[in-house]
Order: structure tokens, then C-alpha cells, then sequence
């Protein structure tokens, strides 16, 4: 592990200590940059985050509720919960729906003690154990209704293993559905404590609406958001926030899809659904995945507006998931009256088309329409500033084709000015991706989502994949992307600097070509330790703490340094980029007064530059470079050593417009140098 001390160095000298500092006897590649020939602006939004609930990334992650299956509305109702059985416990209980509190909440927990004792209950496991810290707050919340017997009320308790970390009560219980609130202030941290509620007396009680919530979120929001992702995510100066997916919009059937309308008003209401990557993948069965949706599309609207993000929402064109059922909405009404009479009913491409049209009033409408109206409701009087929506996550084929048209039609109709991001499929090649790339041209669509999961050398290879794409009309998001060090939906896939490092090689691509790719972004982005469908991903976590992986900081190095202009870049010898495995890309941050230039030396060796800057004047006298360097490319960060591999800073001369520097043997390095021209 690196010394987590500043490195400073002169220009051209790679510093003892730091990885292999071995000798340089190769003269310098000299990289030329034009600084007086800027090509472009660089878009302000592009790099971002894509966020989807795969791997408890949502329930059990960035939403910090505790309690699983809160109001005993899953597919089997008592998920998460388990009855104390002991010599006077309990006598009965069943889950049911005999006067819920509303049509929303239409089951609840019923149970029932013949004697008082401190056995008579049910505990909760939380999302592989709950989370709590020494001397944090814990508001828990219940909706109760007392029935026959003499139960006074509830003793709640926090529990690790055998410890009790915490204790309150709740009293004055009536034959009437009300919420009743404590706080709980842990004595003890612990990771996989579990909640406990018994009755304090003889009889029966009704539960549901079981809630333990921190107090302690992101900006101390009731319903809020867990502070330490939220931190890591802002941290990256995103651009923009995808959301809610992924294969999560599309859902295994037009059913299982996600639903925005469902996700919005009272948290207590929202009802919850079977998570599409519940059962996906035999290695990682996971059959309590559920969305609860208490992060819904307001909560994802309020966090792009925290982090500095544009939303960027995704929804469902009628189609539900390719590799599951691949049911599709009939695009008309006619079209969905079968032989059978309730054939008729079945939502037609109108009512997905009708959910996209009303988001953009959700979002950006005034207070005077019914969706605008829903959203002021709930706390936010302001416009969200809508710009951009995606119509589909990564369908292809006709069926893709026949339903994005009439879909992208309405919506320019109605809203000209916001942008579409359309489909070319789950591919970066091959015939679906050929169809949908040159009917999307033909269209004019303003964004063609473009995919890639691929071995480390892929992206190596593929770094000069934009050179040649067309310089006007639509523009590419590079909405997925990630290496894989085992394969495609491999298990045993690793966030390793192999990956991050080729990942940093295509990205210099991207950059070069940010006239052409406008959007890009890693996925997926958060990850459970002990609860991931897929690996490998940007961000892991346990229930109290989180760390970015390698490729996290990779990421982060270029979105904090984009820059504002794109400037021409040159190899030795007009050599393509990727020579010799030596990446680079070049811009201007007009804003700081600096150029940025990134290489990447793919080599085991230290690698000499000279970086000639071509019209270059007025130069500052000492330089700064953000550096990630590893000599073993299986390096991973983890959560016992979060920050094994970060960027250091090395300061570096100026001499002038030509600065020599030496780059680490498998390095990330970011040149920042004062002065333009």
C-alpha cells in the first residue's frame, strides 16, 4: 500500500517510493497539443451516474429504512419477519386484512398473547441485518390498533445477537388505527442488529407501517437518504443522475414494470413490488428482493437536484424485459381487442406514452395542473427543470422501433425542448445495433444509447471507437459500461485496476470525442456486500459503511477535470491513440485557466513525455498531477482498506510550453497546467 502522504516532484523524475520507479531509457514520447486550435466545447453534462435497484442498492442501501417488508404487503407477507416462540409467547398470529388502514395498507400483522411475557412478539431481520451506531437516533414508527385483552402497548428493542443496544415503549393504544413514534439511541454500533417488538400484556394487536429510520440522512430529510452514498455520488460532480434503471424499467413483465405514478405521494401508501432481480441469477437467488419504493421518482428528482445533476429519467415503451418474457404493450386499441373480451383491457402504447407526458408536468409544470399540483404537494413548489427523458432502457428490433416512433412523436408535440434518448440496444455491434443506430439517424434523435460490458482489453482496443462517427446529428450516451475480468454476468467479476485502468483508456477516447459522445456513464453504481445480483460495480457497502472502488475514482478523476473546451491531441509520429499502449486526451478548463491533459501508460514500465502545448503562452511556473498508479493490476480497494488506490497529488515544473514528465509503470495521470495562451 502507498504512502497516503502528498508526492512532490520535479518535472521528469518518478519519485523513489512511489510504484516501480524504474529507470526511463527510452527518449520521451512527445505528445503535441494545439492549444490555440480548440475544437468544441465539452458537454457540461458528460460524465454522470446510473443509478438502478439491483444489488439492495435501493432498500438496504441509499434508502436507509431498516425494517424489511414494513407493512407485510409482499407476495408472502411475513418476509423479513419471524414469531418469538417461547414458554409464554405467543398464542396466535396471522397477517390480515380484516379493516386495514386504507386500500393502499390492506394487510397487516395480527397477534395475540394468552399471558404477558417478554417472549410475546416478532422480530425483524432488516436487509441482511440492520445497521446502527453508538449513540445515533432511530426514530421508530407503527401504525396500531388494539383489540381484545388488556395490552397496554409495545416494548421495542433493539437487538445484537443476545445485547439489547436499545429500548422504548409505546403506550396508549386504542381500538383505532393511529401512528405512534419513538426514538432509539443505540449504547453500541453494531452491523446486523435486529428489531424486536412484544406486547406488554394479554390480548391482541394490530401492526403495520413498521418503520425504524435514522435520523441522521442526507440533509436531515424526513424520508431522507443515506449521507455517506449520497456523499460518495456528489463527490463526482456528476453531470447527470439516470434513473430508475436499467432492466428495473422494463420489469419481466409489463406488471413487474416500474411504474413511476406508483412511487409518488404518501411513503405509507406506495406499494411494493417484486425486484426484477429477484431471481435473476441462480448464483445469487434472492427471493426477499422487493421494492418498497420509498425511493420513488421524487426522492431521484430531489437527489439529481442535490448532487448538481440533470435527471436523466428512463421509462418503459411498452415492453417488457427482451431476456424474460418480452410481452408487448399492443401499440393500439383495436390492436388489444383479442378474441377475448378481457384481451381489451390490457394497457395499450397510449397509456405509456400518457405516464411520460404527465412525468414532464410532474417535473416541470406549475402548480395549476394536476401533476404539477402533486409535486408542490409534496414539498417542491420550484420546477425540477426537466430537460432530458429516455424512451426504453436497451430494447431492440422492430417492436423497438414501431413503438418508439408514435411515442417520440407525442412527446415533441407536446414538448419540443426536451430531448430524447433512444435505444441501440443491449450491443455496441451486429445487426439489432446496425438497425436501431440508422433509424435513430434517420429520426434525428438528440441521444442513441449505446452499451458495452467487455473484457478489460476490449475497451483498450475500442478507445478509437468515435474517431469516425458522423460530426453532426444525433449524439451517443454511453449510458452502460463497465469491464468485466471473468465475463459478461460473471460472479466473479472483480473491480480490480486492470479494468479501471482500460476503462480510463476508453474514456480518453470519449473525451477526444466529446463532439460526438455527450452522455457517459459507469454501471451499475452501488452494491451490498452481502446482498449483489451483479459484480462488478462503482460503489460498495455494508449496512454502516461504504468505499469507492478503483474504477470509482477513475470516474471521478474525469468528471472533476473535463474542462470546458476539447483541444486537438497528437501521438508521436501521427501514431494512433493507444500505440504502444500510451492513451491521451487533451482539453482546456477555461474556467480555472489550465490545461488538462490524461494519459494513461498501460505498461509495467515508467513511461517519459514531453508535452508539447502549440500556442501556449503565459504559463504558470509549477503544475499539479493527480496520479493512480499500481504495479499489480489484480489492486482492489475494500472496505478494510477503503483507499488502497486513490489519486495523489504530484506538483510538478514549468519551464515552458513544453513540460517532460514520467509517468508511473500501469497509471492514470492527470496533468493539470496553469495557463492557456
Amino acid at each position: 500500500m502507498r504512502s497516503s502522504q502528498p508526492i512532490l516532484a520535479a518535472a521528469g523524475v518518478l519519485l523513489a517510493g512511489y510504484p516501480s520507479a524504474r529507470a526511463q531509457t527510452a527518449a520521451p514520447a512527445t505528445i503535441t497539443v494545439q492549444v490555440n486550435k480548440p475544437i468544441a466545447p465539452v458537454p457540461k453534462n458528460m460524465f454522470g451516474l446510473f443509478f438502478e435497484d439491483i444489488n439492495f442498492a435501493a432498500d438496504g442501501g441509499l434508502y436507509p429504512e431498516l425494517v424489511k417488508n414494513k407493512s407485510f404487503e409482499y407476495d408472502d407477507h411475513l418476509i423479513g419477519w419471524k414469531a418469538i416462540r417461547g414458554a409464554a409467547g405467543l398464542e396466535s398470529y396471522v397477517v390480515s386484512g380484516d379493516r386495514p388502514i386504507s386500500n393502499a395498507n390492506s394487510h397487516f400483522l395480527r397477534l395475540s398473547a394468552k399471558t404477558a411475557g417478554p417472549d410475546a412478539g416478532f422480530v425483524n431481520e432488516g436487509f441482511r441485518g440492520m445497521g446502527v451506531k453508538d449513540g445515533a437516533e432511530y426514530t421508530f414508527s407503527v401504525y396500531a390498533r388494539k383489540g381484545a385483552g388488556n395490552v397496554s402497548g409495545l416494548t421495542v428493542t433493539l437487538q445484537d445477537g443476545d445485547r439489547t443496544l436499545a429500548q422504548g415503549q409505546i403506550t396508549g393504544l386504542t381500538g383505532e388505527w393511529k401512528k405512534y413514534a419513538v426514538v432509539l439511541k443505540p449504547s453500541a454500533t453494531a452491523a446486523r442488529d435486529r428489531l424486536k417488538l412484544t406486547l406488554d400484556g394479554a390480548g391482541a394487536v394490530d401492526l403495520d407501517v413498521v418503520s425504524l429510520f435514522p435520523k441522521d440522512t442526507w440533509l436531515k430529510r424526513e424520508n431522507g437518504l443515506r449521507p455517506d452514498l449520497v456523499q460518495l455520488l456528489k463527490d463526482m460532480k456528476p453531470g447527470f443522475l439516470r434513473f430508475p434503471g436499467g432492466c428495473i424499467v422494463e420489469g419481466m413483465t409489463l406488471d413487474n414494470r416500474y411504474q413511476w405514478k406508483q412511487t409518488i405521494g404518501d411513503v405509507a401508501s406506495r406499494q411494493p413490488m417484486i425486484n426484477r432481480w429477484n431471481k435473476e441469477f441462480k448464483w445469487r437467488y434472492t427471493p426477499d428482493y422487493y421494492q418498497s419504493f420509498g425511493l420513488g421518482f421524487f426522492e431521484y428528482f430531489q437527489l439529481a437536484e442535490d448532487i448538481g445533476a440533470e435527471p436523466l429519467p428512463i421509462l418503459n415503451v411498452g415492453m417488457a424485459c427482451q431476456y424474460n418474457s418480452a410481452e408487448l404493450a399492443p401499440i393500439s386499441a383495436s390492436a388489444a381487442k383479442g378474441p377475448n373480451a378481457a384481451d381489451a383491457a390490457e394497457p395499450t402504447l397510449d397509456t405509456f406514452i400518457q405516464d411520460a407526458l404527465d412525468l414532464v408536468e410532474f417535473a416541470n409544470g406549475p402548480a395549476s395542473r394536476p401533476w404539477g399540483a402533486r409535486r408542490v404537494a409534496m414539498g417542491h413548489p420550484a420546477p425540477f427543470n426537466l430537460k432530458m427523458l429516455g424512451i426504453g432502457n436497451e430494447q431492440w428490433g422492430p417492436q423497438y422501433l414501431e413503438r418508439y416512433e408514435p411515442f417520440a412523436k407525442a412527446l415533441k408535440a407536446k414538448y419540443p425542448n426536451i430531448q430524447l434518448v433512444s435505444s441501440a440496444g443491449p450491443s455496441p455491434e451486429g445487426a439489432n445495433f446496425d438497425l436501431a443506430t440508422k433509424r435513430m439517424r434517420e429520426l434525428n434523435a438528440e441521444y442513441i444509447d449505446e452499451h458495452y460490458y467487455a473484457k478489460p482489453e476490449w475497451f483498450r482496443q475500442n478507445v478509437g471507437r468515435y474517431d469516425n462517427y458522423p460530426r453532426t446529428g444525433s449524439k451517443i450516451f454511453a449510458g452502460e459500461y463497465a469491464a468485466q475480468s471473468a465475463g459478461i454476468a460473471n460472479n466473479e467479476n472483480k473491480n480490480n485496476w486492470d479494468c479501471a485502468l482500460s476503462e480510463a483508456a476508453f474514456m480518453t477516447g470519449l473525451e477526444r470525442n466529446a463532439d460526438v459522445v455527450s452522455m457517459a456513464s459507469y454501471a451499475p453504481m452501488l452494491a451490498h456486500v452481502d446482498a449483489w445480483q451483479w459484480t462488478p460495480n462503482l460503489i460498495w457497502f455494508d449496512n454502516l459503511n461504504a468505499y469507492g472502488t478503483v474504477n470509482y475514482y477513475v470516474q471521478q478523476l474525469f468528471s472533476q477535470n473535463k474542462g470546458t473546451t476539447m483541444l486537438p491531441l497528437q501521438l508521436p509520429a501521427n501514431a494512433k491513440n493507444g500505440t504502444d499502449n500510451l492513451f491521451a486526451s487533451a482539453v482546456a478548463d477555461d474556467a480555472a485557466g489550465e490545461l488538462v491533459v490524461k494519459l494513461v501508460n498501460y505498461s509495467a514500465a515508467p513511461r517519459a513525455v514531453a508535452v508539447n502545448m502549440v500556442g501556449a503562452k503565459k504559463l504558470g511556473k509549477t503544475g499539479r498531477a493527480l496520479v493512480m498508479a499500481a504495479d499489480d493490476l489484480n489492486t482492489q480497494n475494500s472496505l478494510q482498506e477503503p483507499k488502497k488506490l486513490v489519486p495523489q497529488e504530484v506538483k510538478f515544473a514549468v519551464s515552458g510550453p513544453v513540460v517532460s514528465y514520467t509517468l508511473a509503470p500501469n497509471s492514470l495521470t492527470v496533468l493539470r497546467i496553469p495557463g492557456r495562451k
